[in-house]
């Protein structure tokens, strides 16, 4: 996700009306009103590159149901420990420029809930901006009452990361996030004690592409980074997720076509990565169970065609 200051000019002008003052805003659409009414659903047996395991510990990756899947694109999955709730990033049309999605009122961050029997609930948005402006929200992570994101909106050029507080059933207080500038931040993960950030970032002192950095939390503030490299690889390596028991860091690796890798971690240093899944396979997800929700984009002759959001059961020993 991009910014750029004319967008943004271009965008508050239609909003607040040729004259300048705010004027009243329509209601959001309904997210899927907006997927292209020509747009064919895809499913495994019309999947050129299905995702698989290529391990004993895991079963063969399967898409999650409606109403998480729909015929656009689903997107950096983030499943809370308890395996109920499942957090998602939606845009209706992978065509669209960044500038539109920022404008249709259905892309970002939508939160999902396990109902009664199992199976999710309907698509619920959530807000992180004022009524009224405008923001592209997303990369999202969530920590306790605590969320992550990123975001490009109104005040600010470029992307930045910022936080939110979940108070009283909705998110509030978001602000710019703590986080150098200089760090170059990527997409993140902290560990379920605090005290470790998890990023990638194409930062000099890698081994190439984007790289995985750890940062310790000392006295409430980020240390300098440092590069994990035995994880890290001449191609790109990044989208870092660590299981709530700090044992398993799992990441996308991308040779080619995405694939996720995980590293153990004993005796309190990591080992050498194992491959896990292929085939458009990333931005890797766990609950507390061991079971895996991942990213897997559908292509064909090299254009990017939908995103769904996939899991893969961990098998009993």
């Amino acid at each position: 996700m991009k910014t750029r200051i004319s967008i943004w000019l271009i965008i508050v002008f239609a909003v607040s009306g040729c004259n300048g003052k705010p004027q009243p805003l329509p209601p959001p659409p309904d997210r899927e009103s907006l997927i292209p009414s020509d747009q064919v659903k895809i499913i495994p047996e019309t999947d050129i590159y299905p995702p698989r395991s290529v391990t004993d510990e895991y079963g063969d990756p399967v898409p999650l149901l409606y109403p998480v899947n729909t015929a656009g694109a689903e997107d950096s999955a983030f499943i809370m420990p308890d395996g109920n709730t499942l957090y998602v990033w939606f845009t209706p049309n992978v065509e669209k420029p960044v500038e539109e999605q920022v404008a249709d009122g259905v892309t970002g961050i939508y939160v999902f809930r396990k109902v009664d029997g199992g199976e999710w609930g309907p698509a619920e948005r959530v807000t992180l901006q004022d009524p009224g402006k405008l923001s592209l929200d997303g990369c999202e992570f969530v920590l306790g009452d605590k969320i992550w994101f990123c975001a490009a909106r109104e005040g600010y050029t470029g992307l930045h990361w910022f936080t939110a507080e979940f108070i009283d059933g909705r998110w509030g207080n978001w602000e710019l996030s703590d986080f150098k500038p200089e760090y170059e931040v990527g997409e993140l993960h902290i560990t379920a004690d605090g005290r470790e950030l998890y990023f990638h970032s194409s930062r000099p002192g890698g081994q190439g592409g984007y790289d995985i950095w750890v940062s310790e939390n000392v006295a409430g503030e980020w240390g300098e980074p440092v590069v994990l490299a035995v994880v890290n690889s001449p191609n790109t390596d990044g989208w870092p997720f660590v299981s709530s028991d700090g044992s398993e860091l799992w990441f996308t690796r991308s040779p080619g076509a995405p694939e996720l890798w995980r590293s153990k971690r004993v005796d309190g240093q990591w080992n050498a990565p194992e491959q896990m899944f292929t085939h458009f396979a990333g931005e890797a997800s766990l609950d507390n169970e061991g079971n895996v929700y991942f990213t897997h984009h559908f292509y064909k002759d090299d254009v990017m065609l939908e995103a769904d959001i996939y899991m893969a059961y961990k098998l009993l020993p």
